[in-house]
């Protein structure tokens, strides 16, 4: 039970600070707008949730195209993530193309870093 319990606190603790982290990028970059700390919640739960279901059928479909660009174009995937999440969330808005990418970026790197730091963080207490 101690280990269930555990994961679902790192769990949330990601989720909490990847919502910080799309506050971040909105304070960061003005082309990413987000009204408050609950819709970047919510949206990092979409967020989330788009990166787990839609992201791998995309991977998939535009393989050819992925290779072809030697990878580059998964930039290009996870831009269209953090643009549909904003088309179907209030409170969250991205103006364009281009500052989904630069969003998306800026926001993965986060996501690197709060990934390395929890994994670190939990790892001690094992």
């Amino acid at each position: 039970m101690p280990c269930i319990l555990h994961g679902m606190l790192k769990m949330l603790i990601r989720w909490v600070l990847l919502a910080a982290a799309l506050l971040l990028v909105a304070h960061l970059y003005p082309g990413v707008v987000v009204a408050s700390f609950t819709s970047a919640m919510i949206a990092a739960l979409v967020l989330g949730l788009f990166n787990a279901v839609l992201r791998p059928l995309l991977v998939i479909l535009t393989l050819p195209v992925t290779l072809l660009t030697l990878g580059l174009f998964l930039f290009v995937i996870n831009a269209l993530m953090f643009y549909f999440a904003a088309n179907v969330l209030d409170g969250f808005s991205v103006r364009g193309f281009v500052a989904a990418l630069i969003g998306s970026l800026i926001y993965s790197l986060c996501g690197l870093v709060i990934d390395a730091a929890l994994e670190a963080l939990f790892a001690r207490r094992r």
